[in-house]
């Protein structure tokens, strides 16, 4: 049984967000990925189009999340289903950090407004 502790997790930021890797390839999850986002206060990612599904649960803290244009206030417990080919910007408003869980199907890429393109290593 595969059991990934919370000490083994794998820190990467982008973005000024922080994202601790568990679930992915590298820990032997071979159709899944899960990690924990740290979004501090005042953030504000860029827009990005994702290629597969998401699934970001807010654990702390409140967000705004704008998915194609429309923006929602989210906060503790609620849950926000990104869908392939929507374009997702995070912001924190807050003077706290705020928690996410997220899923997503490993292999997810990320194109930013400029044509960059993205392969978090949390998430392939």
């Amino acid at each position: 049984m595969p059991i990934i502790r919370s000490s083994e997790g794998v820190t990467h930021e982008i973005h000024g967000a922080r994202f601790v890797s568990y679930a992915a390839p590298r820990t032997g999850s071979r159709q899944l990925c899960a990690w924990r986002g740290e979004i501090p206060a005042g953030t504000r990612a860029p827009a990005h189009t994702v290629d597969r599904e998401e699934i970001l649960h807010l654990l702390t803290g409140e967000l705004l999340i704008a998915l194609d244009g429309r923006t929602e206030r989210v906060a503790a417990g609620d849950t926000v289903v990104i869908s392939p080919g929507a374009t997702l910007a995070v912001e924190n408003p807050t003077d706290r950090t705020a928690t996410t869980w997220v899923t997503t199907s490993v292999g997810l890429t990320a194109e930013l407004a400029d044509g960059t393109r993205l392969t978090p290593p949390w998430a392939n």
